[in-house]
């Protein structure tokens, strides 16, 4: 065995996916791993993984919630220690989530090696509090906007892990005109909102024709699904609606073009197939990040970012017109995105960590 090391990630499966990818990276050389996180995070862990539960909470809300976050605070930091002087790992990695900090913490009391893993294109607030702990910082996206002057000299561009399933080559979708296009509509809790309010109104103001070629698979919010499926059937359109999709990774690879928000890890798995998107952020994420994730997409010519206030049904239809009925236009969308993607982002984290990794001495 070649030694311990500690990854945290909490809350989301945005935090705990590339946690995940990169501990499997690590256990491939010989590491041994466990992953600290919430209850919350523990959802993602599957068998196999070894976890451990921490205590966390979101210090937002008033003076009691505040209190009580701290109080979970200092028990999961207590928890965190616990575990580091256990397990004595030689480098530890935060992903983010609140399950982080009493991690960081653990990791500088303990003097193990830290490295910070940002997601999206804006450095987050956790990732700067915790700066001054940090060894190395490995980066998403090229530029990150908010990162702080201290750190840039530690900071690599090692790309964002994604889930398994989005391994494989999607090749690049050759459909001529008139043939069938394939839509997909993803979108978180917030997201699958947004897109079943507009949707359906944009899909109608298309052209008869090119709407006739749509082949529309959209996830819904489940009190939404009755509601969306009247509107499509009022005006002909075949769509498969659903709540969840299992076979996300499929789905995306054979679609024509996806419609979605754009948080960090659905960015890294079109990045990963290759797939042109129209990104509709969510505008009160925090720092504004899922913004600055879809421009970084743009401005290299892999996605087409409308802000969720222009993102009326007009806007949408115009949107969606200038993309579908231009099979060019989405074959070079693709081919960017190709470009972006970093197949190798666990690869490279673990890579990093390993050269990190503090020699093995027994206290």
């Amino acid at each position: 065995m070649a030694g311990h090391i500690v990854l945290a990630a909490g809350g989301t499966g945005g935090h705990m996916f590339p946690a995940l990818a990169v501990a499997a990276a690590l256990e491939a050389r010989g590491w041994a791993v466990t992953v600290l996180t919430d209850a919350r995070g523990a959802r993602y862990v599957g068998l196999g993984t070894e976890h451990r539960l921490v205590d966390a909470a979101s210090p937002a809300g008033g003076f009691k919630a505040k209190l009580a976050a701290g109080v979970k605070l200092g028990r999961g930091t207590l928890q965190s220690l616990a575990a580091f002087r256990e397990l004595r790992p030689r480098a530890a990695a935060a992903f983010g989530g609140y399950a982080c900090v009493p991690a960081a913490l653990a990791a500088a009391m303990t003097r193990t090696p830290l490295l910070l893993h940002e997601q999206n294109a804006v450095f987050g607030r956790a990732n700067r509090a915790l700066g001054r702990m940090a060894h190395r910082v490995a980066l998403s996206f090229e530029p990150t906007s908010a990162v702080p002057p201290a750190l840039r000299g530690l900071a690599l561009l090692t790309g964002n892990p994604v889930r398994p399933g989005f391994e494989v080559e999607a090749p690049a979708r050759q459909a001529g005109e008139g043939d069938a296009l394939r839509l997909l509509v993803l979108g978180g809790s917030q997201g699958a909102k947004v897109f079943s309010d507009v949707l359906p109104a944009a899909l109608q103001g298309l052209p008869e024709a090119l709407r006739a070629r749509l082949v529309v698979a959209q996830q819904c919010r489940p009190e939404d699904l009755d509601r969306v499926r009247d509107l499509y059937a009022g005006m002909g359109q075949k769509v498969e609606l659903a709540s969840f999709f299992e076979d996300v990774p499929a789905r995306m690879a054979a679609a024509d073009l996806v419609v979605s928000r754009s948080g960090a890890s659905t960015i890294a798995e079109l990045l990963m197939l290759g797939r042109p998107s129209l990104l509709v952020p969510y505008q009160h994420a925090a720092d504004d990040h899922q913004t600055a994730n879809a421009r970084a997409l743009a401005e290299e010519g892999a996605a087409l970012l409308v802000p969720q206030p222009e993102a009326v049904p007009e806007r949408l239809t115009a949107a969606l017109a200038e993309l579908v009925d231009a099979p060019g236009r989405l074959r070079s969308m693709a081919a960017a995105a190709r470009r972006l993607a970093r197949p190798d982002a666990a690869e490279r984290i673990a890579d990093t960590l390993i050269e990190i990794a503090r020699p093995d001495k027994r206290r």
